[in-house]
């Protein structure tokens, strides 16, 4: 058996380049509570996404969760059922309910023709997802917000780096989170971030993640531990150094599998949402029902030769058992995510992928 290929595989720096960084830390002997590497860190990714603030977070789900108190929200919030779980967690976990609407079936993000007939008096706010990191319609979004007086919050976990031709699409919505979970193209370890569009609303998020602290004596709300750590921090700072060669990397492997998948009958290779600056985070195909074998005897094939692809998203979040009596979780109601979700199948991508590697997963592919 060939070693296993996995969907995934974290970008690690040389050892040796981390140690300066951890010997720093044992000799200021600060690990967390905004240390140095936490506020280098925040300025140096505020440089390179173009942003103006940025509050770290020890991972990207509690910077949803945050993000929700920051910005107050309550009642029924409008979202994606086609993501990862953390999307719709984070707004049980504030009291709030889900309002699940389909997605559009070329970019497989929230369909904004499917917002406003999901709008009650209860709704509050957009929480849609640049799936696989390809942009939202923002435009139309916010427009619907703006129509409505609702918040939108973006979970950006799979964006970093990504940019419309206006800049960072971070900067759309009231808020945007970033993920830097060990499988993102950017890595903390663990991390996230929420990007601020001012220093005010910076400050209330400093303080809801650090238990609602002001200083030694004070606290304004109910806030929650979501520091990052020093550790985390530092490893951001090396990771900054690494990151456009990772990403490069990323976007040959794309290439790769792109042109050597174009003409297989059934195939079908999701495209870009018009972002002028990818980050070649995932690379999902749709197993259509012209090709010879359905998306999970594809899946298994792989499997059997040691190559671990993933049916991402599969089963959506609306199947989830805390979720599917909801009304607006029921099938007939997101027809294209959950055709989506029979169809996909993520194909390994990641910048130590080398040419034998993804060569075994076109063969498969190809010739089935």
């Amino acid at each position: 058996m060939k070693p296993p290929i996995y969907v995934t595989q974290p970008y690690l720096p040389p050892l040796e380049e981390f140690i300066p960084y951890l010997q720093e830390i044992w000799d200021k002997k600060m690990l967390t509570n905004g240390g140095p590497f936490h506020q280098q860190l925040e300025k140096a990714l505020c440089d390179y996404l173009g942003v103006k603030h940025l509050a770290l977070f020890s991972n990207g789900t509690l910077g949803l969760i945050t993000a929700l108190q920051a910005l107050r929200v309550t009642g029924e919030v409008i979202t994606t059922p086609y993501s990862f779980v953390a999307t719709a967690h984070s707004l049980l976990w504030n009291g709030i309910k889900p309002m699940f609407v389909d997605v559009d079936p070329n970019t497989l993000n929230l369909d904004p023709a499917r917002i406003e007939a999901a709008i009650t008096p209860h709704t509050t706010a957009i929480m849609p997802v640049h799936c696989y990191g390809h942009p939202c319609d923002v435009q139309a979004i916010q427009k619907i917000a703006d129509n409505y007086n609702l918040k939108v919050i973006y979970d950006a976990a799979h964006a970093f780096g990504v940019q419309d031709e206006g800049g960072s699409v971070l900067r759309h919505g009231d808020l945007s989170v970033l993920s830097f979970h060990a499988t993102k193209v950017f890595n903390t370890f663990e991390g996230g971030a929420i990007i601020c569009p001012d220093a005010k609303t910076k400050l209330r998020i400093d303080q809801l993640k650090n238990f609602g602290y002001v200083d030694e004596v004070t606290v304004v709300a109910p806030g929650i531990n979501g520091k990052m750590s020093e550790i985390n921090a530092a490893f951001g700072m090396l990771q900054l150094k690494h990151v456009d060669q990772a990403l490069a990397r990323r976007k040959s492997i794309d290439a790769t599998y792109r042109e050597a998948l174009k003409n297989v009958r059934g195939i079908r290779c999701l495209q870009d949402a018009g972002e002028q600056v990818a980050n070649y985070s995932y690379f999902p195909i749709l197993v259509e029902s012209d090709y010879p074998l359905s998306r999970d005897a594809l899946y298994q094939k792989l499997k059997d030769s040691n190559i671990y692809a993933r049916r991402y998203f599969y089963p959506l979040i609306s199947d989830f058992p805390m979720y599917r009596g909801m009304p607006s979780a029921h099938r007939e109601n997101l027809p294209v995510a959950s055709a989506a979700a029979q169809k996909v199948l993520c194909l390994p991508i990641y910048p130590a992928l080398n040419p034998p590697d993804w060569q075994r997963v076109i063969d498969i592919v190809q010739g089935a």
